[in-house]
């Protein structure tokens, strides 16, 4: 029975994730390159935090060993971050979101390695499954965003690494020290690598240090503020009371508001072709199919309900 708490949870979560597909149409709107946008995001995010008392406790607490392994996350959670824009840049939000959906294609690959659980065989047909999904898409764009669909792709593959290695530490230490650790040591990341882009990444390659100006600062702000921090904090309060399960399905559907709020807003439609829409179909279709499939798995394997949903929880 749905109980007044689950029914609020349920509209928590589905704004949070309505906030998340918002960040692309942001990331089309600010003006600034990929790199300082995403340089200036990161820092802004760590400053608020920083201003949270908690935030320093949880820090005096930490081991060493931790401390470097959430570094390293934060160095992929940056990378994960220019590329997405990148591709938002290089061709357009829609493109962007939809090759995010390619994420669980890469975990169900990455996570039994992780994990260090068996690989399993229904996982990699899902990844299958939405090959042809990622032909139309790449079909339906025009050619001067075919290197965004690739830095797309990369960043979906970002995303599995180090969501993967997320769900093994995120127990470890409080949920917002984690997070300003990871950003910090993501800033640091773009910082160093910056002046290294024009040889590892040139189609990424701007300066780093752009003053934003009125407009992209104020968008800049709700990047940070309404998208990053208050998403963050409304999903813990809704994990109270909703499976994991739910929340997954629920977040299943961001590529889908980012790709309505761009047709929407940016007009994104006179961009691509209709094949590129019938892929997109084609790859959501198969990322709702893969928590189904893991929830008809649980029902008729309980004894594995309790691993997968921690699992879950900590994505």
């Amino acid at each position: 029975m749905t109980t007044p708490d689950t029914r609020k949870a349920l509209w928590q979560i589905h704004f949070c994730v309505l906030l998340w597909g918002v960040t692309a149409i942001l990331g089309k709107l600010i003006t600034l390159p990929a790199l300082p946008l995403v340089w200036w995001r990161m820092l802004l995010v760590v400053a608020m935090l920083a201003l949270l008392p908690r935030v320093w406790r949880g820090l005096r607490t930490l081991p060493l060993r931790l401390v470097a392994g959430y570094a390293g996350i934060g160095a992929l959670v940056a990378l994960h971050w220019l590329t997405f824009y990148g591709a938002v840049k290089l061709a357009n939000a829609s493109v962007a979101a939809t090759c995010i959906a390619l994420a669980p294609v890469f975990t169900s690959i990455i996570e039994p390695w992780v994990a260090k659980r068996p690989f399993q065989m229904r996982e990699l047909a899902f990844g299958l499954a939405v090959l042809p999904g990622v032909a139309l898409v790449v079909g339906g764009v025009p050619d001067g965003m075919r290197m965004g669909v690739l830095i797309g792709a990369l960043s979906a593959l970002l995303v599995a690494v180090f969501g993967s290695l997320n769900k093994r530490m995120v127990s470890h230490a409080d949920p917002l020290t984690v997070t300003a650790l990871e950003l910090g040591a993501g800033t640091i990341t773009l910082t160093l690598l910056a002046p290294l882009m024009p040889y590892l990444l040139p189609a990424l390659a701007s300066p780093l240090w752009i003053v934003p100006d009125l407009h992209d600062g104020i968008l800049l702000l709700v990047l940070a503020g309404v998208c990053t921090l208050l998403p963050f904090a409304l999903a813990l309060v809704a994990l109270r009371h909703l499976s994991a399960y739910t929340v997954q399905l629920v977040t299943n559907l961001e590529p889908v508001y980012a790709v309505l709020l761009a047709v929407v807003l940016l007009r994104e439609q006179h961009e691509v072709t209709p094949w590129f829409y019938l892929g997109v179909a084609i790859i959501v279709g198969a990322v709702f199919l893969h928590p189904l499939l893991n929830r008809r798995k649980r029902m008729q394997h309980p004894e594995i309900l309790g691993t997968s949903e921690a699992r879950n929880i900590a994505d």
